[in-house]
């Protein structure tokens, strides 16, 4: 069975996003800055999932704004697998393509995206998750 490893949401505002999801969580999210990536990330933790918030910071952001595009809003579902490399193979095999630059560390774990589905809009992307992040 597939475990969703996270929900990723692009956001212009990241505080003003916080502000409104806060309450609904119950808490204060985990807040990361990505600067090779050009990213700042909240990520609330819930029971059965995390909800990652990404905002451009508008430094060394081109590859990462590539990648999952400039519209606001759910961007991208994330598998958790146990190797990425393998999980990227069978994919592969199974017709999804990747998208170049990958695999590559993420905000919590090695990632690769693959290219967005024709029927969603959405991107996929496998992450195994880092060691300290694992018990999520």
């Amino acid at each position: 069975m597939t475990t969703i490893d996270h929900i990723g949401i692009l956001v212009a505002d990241l505080e003003a996003a916080v502000k409104q999801l806060q309450p609904l969580f119950g808490g204060a999210p985990a807040v990361k800055e990505l600067a090779e990536a050009g990213l700042r990330v909240a990520e609330f933790r819930a029971a059965n999932v995390t909800v990652e918030l990404l905002q451009y910071t508008g430094k060394n952001d081109a590859f990462a704004r590539r990648v999952m595009g400039e519209r606001p809003g759910l961007n991208h579902l994330s598998a958790r697998v146990e190797d990425v490399e393998r999980s990227l193979a069978e994919l592969r095999a199974a017709g999804l393509r990747p998208q170049e630059g990958f695999p590559r560390q993420g905000a919590h774990g090695k990632v690769a995206f693959f290219e967005p589905d024709p029927a969603t809009g959405l991107l996929f992307e496998i992450c195994q998750p880092d060691p300290e992040n694992e018990e999520r």
